[in-house]
């Protein structure tokens, strides 16, 4: 009774097998894709890449897909960065060969062809695991078929079990099949030999020990923070699983769920991982079509001075550091969208360089013109001939008002040139006949030179740094309080000039100057005073500046009702929407004031 026992025990054990697709956790699509974006550089990929080239292990095709993506997508944004510092300062991009591009596709490369040797060997190796698999189970059905030789068969079959267990896998259309007849053969051999239940008894303890140790790990993965290494162990431990043979049947249910039970909570915070993934990906990809949208939207052509070519700068440079936060967006339209953006930035840095390339020339025949005038100036310094010399010098003077501007680094070198050698014959004058109204002359020559030096400074397309071009407006309005007076004729015509440059500097540079701009605006207007006619056309022009920017404002206004926030670039518009508006109303509030003073002094 007790051989019939252990027999009718070992049969129900070998009749529930473990098979494959019972015991693995859920499969998702992503599995490949669980390796960190972040911290990632091409270097790194590439080291990656070749290292699975020297590895002798099995490729895993995602794996490798994954860090292909990483590096051209890191490789795209290193280019498109060298393309946009070539822009910047004015010089032709021209992409050069890259040793580490080559050295990755040389990688992809090996890993095709190795991955085709693989593959063969992998079904070269199954197809004979196969012939040995069913070697082992003709055997057991010829052992089993043995009813003579009980004792001597039993130590047989346990080892058929064993080399049945570590030859690897077979082909996929065989396995199911080649699993069933196994389970076949060592059931139908313990149905009729009854193996020793002592035997047996002692061969389910240690299986469940070993089992339950698999479950205590498996219950601590379930406090893995990083879900993808638990994901990545819990299949291991599956594996080990599957090796270890059956325990007894009143443990069995019991050991069984709660190993599937902690795994299924595994699948689940792995699941959970990578649904939440791809809505961040959802998102990108939104944020990442409305940055195209956005610079789509201005046109290239419409620049034509420093500060226009500025401020779309500004425009493109926002959205690329945009684009840089916003990370990946999904695979099937990544890519698509960074060629996209890439093309857009292209464009515009090119018709950039065109801009600054025609300039750079303009700047260059300047400076030549204005060498010459200085030549000329410093021929005539130590001229006797006052009258004939003065008109000679004024000349050039006019004439050098006529030329542009030149490159930054010779501006102030040239400008001081220049009126040292105006200066030098005009001093000298004046010591002589003590000249007033060629004082005046000369004043009017420097406070001119001065509007010109701050119109360049206006102009410049922010190569200078911000304190650096603070500090020159600083000295140059210092420079215009010190210089003497003008004649009579000149002086408003000049004051105007003077002040519409500070204006646009103040605006330009951000400076908070409110107070002395304002400072600036009413002593101009006191100056004035007198002239009533004048005061009364300049603030009938600021009544009207006043009244547009009341008008673009309530515009402005209107139109925040037709923009929703959550839309795909509402956020954006609204908040550029919100500055404008507030600029405008800082705008009528200096006017405002501008007109009080002038009704001060009417």
């Amino acid at each position: 009774m007790e051989m019939l026992d252990r027999a009718e025990q070992l049969n129900e054990e070998v009749a529930t097998p473990n098979l494959p697709n019972e015991e693995l956790p859920g499969e998702t699509p992503e599995a490949a894709e669980c390796a960190s974006e972040e911290n990632v550089t091409r270097e790194s990929l590439l080291k990656t890449i070749e290292m699975i080239v020297a590895d002798d292990s099995e490729i895993v095709a995602d794996d490798v897909a994954r860090i292909k993506q990483q590096f051209y997508t890191l490789h795209n944004e290193l280019t498109l960065r060298r393309k946009d510092e070539a822009g910047e300062e004015g010089e032709a991009f021209t992409d050069t060969e890259d040793p580490i591009e080559e050295r990755f596709k040389a990688a992809l490369a090996a890993i095709k062809e190795k991955k085709a040797r693989q593959r063969a060997e992998i079904e070269t190796r199954q197809a004979a695991n196969l012939d040995k698999k069913e070697a082992l189970i003709n055997e057991l059905k010829t052992l089993g078929a043995d009813t003579d030789n009980v004792n001597r068969h039993y130590q047989r079959i346990k080892e058929i079990q064993s080399e049945f267990k570590e030859i690897g896998e077979v082909p996929p259309q065989n396995a199911t099949a080649i699993w069933k007849n196994y389970q076949d053969a060592v059931e139908a051999f313990y149905d009729q030999w009854k193996v020793n239940k002592e035997l047996r008894d002692y061969d389910f303890k240690k299986n469940l020990a070993e089992k339950q140790l698999l479950l205590d790990e498996a219950r601590k993965l379930t406090e893995e923070e990083d879900v993808i290494t638990a994901f990545r162990r819990l299949q291991s431990l599956h594996d080990k699983w599957r090796e270890i043979g059956p325990v007894a049947k009143d443990v069995r249910e019991e050991i069984w769920t709660s190993f599937k039970d902690a795994s299924a909570e595994i699948n689940k915070k792995y699941q959970a991982h990578f649904e939440e993934r791809k809505a961040r990906e959802r998102e990108n990809e939104e944020i990442k079509t409305a940055l195209c949208e956005r610079i789509e939207a201005l046109d290239f052509s419409k620049p034509s001075t420093y500060q226009e070519w500025d401020a779309m700068t500004k425009i493109i440079l926002e959205a690329q550091e945009e684009w840089k936060k916003a990370g990946f967006a999904p695979r099937k339209t990544n890519t698509a969208l960074f060629n996209r953006f890439r093309a857009l930035c292209d464009d515009f840095f090119g018709l950039k360089s065109e801009f600054f390339k025609k300039t750079k020339n303009e700047f260059a025949e300047n400076l030549a013109k204005k060498t010459s005038l200085c030549e000329k100036a410093e021929a005539l310094a130590e001229s006797t001939d006052w009258k004939k010399t003065t008109d000679a010098i004024v000349e050039l003077q006019k004439e050098w008002k006529t030329i542009g501007p030149v490159a930054r680094k010779h501006s102030d070198a040239i400008w001081r040139r220049f009126i040292k050698a105006c200066d030098t014959f005009f001093d000298r004058k004046k010591k002589v006949n003590g000249d007033t109204r060629r004082a005046e002359q000369a004043n009017l020559a420097t406070k001119r030179e001065i509007i010109s030096r701050l119109n360049v400074i206006a102009s410049d397309e922010n190569t200078t740094p911000r304190e650096q071009a603070i500090a020159e407006v600083q000295q140059l309005r210092k420079q215009w309080q010190e210089t003497g007076h003008v004649p009579f004729k000149e002086k408003d015509k000049l004051q105007d000039a003077y002040r519409e440059v500070v204006g646009t500097l103040f605006d330009k540079l951000d400076i908070k100057e409110n107070r002395a701009r304002m400072a600036d605006f009413q002593a101009g207007i006191e100056a004035s005073a007198g002239d009533s006619g004048k005061l009364s056309r300049e603030r009938e022009r600021l009544v009207r500046a006043c009244e547009q920017r009341r008008q673009e404002l309530k515009t402005y206004e209107n139109n925040m009702g037709f923009f929703n926030s959550k839309s795909k670039n509402g956020d954006s518009i609204v908040r550029e929407m919100e500055r404008k508006m507030q600029h405008l109303k800082e705008e009528i509030a200096q006017i405002s004031e501008k007109i009080k003073i002038i009704d001060s002094n009417i």
